[in-house]
């Protein structure tokens, strides 16, 4: 068992950018990360530093945090530094306006940042591995960068969840136009998507899957 970061590294850790996982942090903070796995320093200029997977998901752990359930309509995520794009259903979504907004299109072109330096052709019209690994915050980041809204509390919208199926997400929403629009977005933005129906209520609804080419 490797022995946990220091306070000063969480820090640093948990400092990252959002999405991209872009670190601030000294040479030593940088280059201990770096030992322990869980940064690595990019090959190409200006050569910065990022979380790795494993960085990532230290970084998504609370650290006194021992038996969190996993409630079906997910609670918003909080904490200084923390985004997470609104998956639909959430108790407190927190406020809307321009700040949202901001926030909303800041970590959509991270994400995109992150598809131009993991993929070996800099293409930035697939999903990349970051995605693959959070299929529903991914997800639900392209259709609220899209402008689409996420259900609420009061209101109707979409709803991101995951499924059985590997790399495969469930996308609901009130009625058909809604479900076409967003199945339009998340072409657009990379995935795969089908329409089903379920067979037990007879909804109908969208199964996306991050496209590989």
């Amino acid at each position: 068992m490797t022995r946990p970061p220091t306070a000063a590294q969480r820090r640093v850790i948990d400092a990252a950018e959002p999405v991209t996982g872009r670190l601030r942090g000294t040479e030593a903070q940088l280059a201990a990360l770096v030992r322990r796995g869980l940064a690595f320093r990019h090959p190409r200029p200006p050569h910065d530093h990022f979380l790795t997977p494993a960085g990532h998901r230290m970084r998504e752990t609370e650290p006194e945090t021992a038996n969190t359930p996993a409630p079906d309509v997910p609670k918003r995520e909080t904490g200084a530094g923390v985004f997470a794009a609104r998956v639909g259903g959430e108790e407190d979504t927190g406020a809307d306006g321009p700040a949202r907004a901001r926030e909303v299109h800041s970590a959509w072109q991270g994400l995109l940042e992150l598809r131009r330096m993991t993929h070996p052709d800099g293409a930035v019209d697939r999903p990349c591995g970051w995605e693959r690994t959070h299929l529903v915050r991914a997800a639900a980041l392209a259709l609220e960068a899209a402008g689409h809204r996420p259900a609420g509390p009061d209101t109707d919208g979409y709803r991101v969840r995951a499924t059985p199926q590997p790399e495969a997400v469930a996308v609901r929403g009130p009625d058909d136009a809604t479900l076409s629009a967003c199945a339009a977005t998340l072409e657009k933005a990379g995935w795969q998507v089908g329409e089903h129906t379920d067979p037990r209520s007879r909804a109908r609804y969208l199964l996306a899957s991050p496209r590989r080419v």
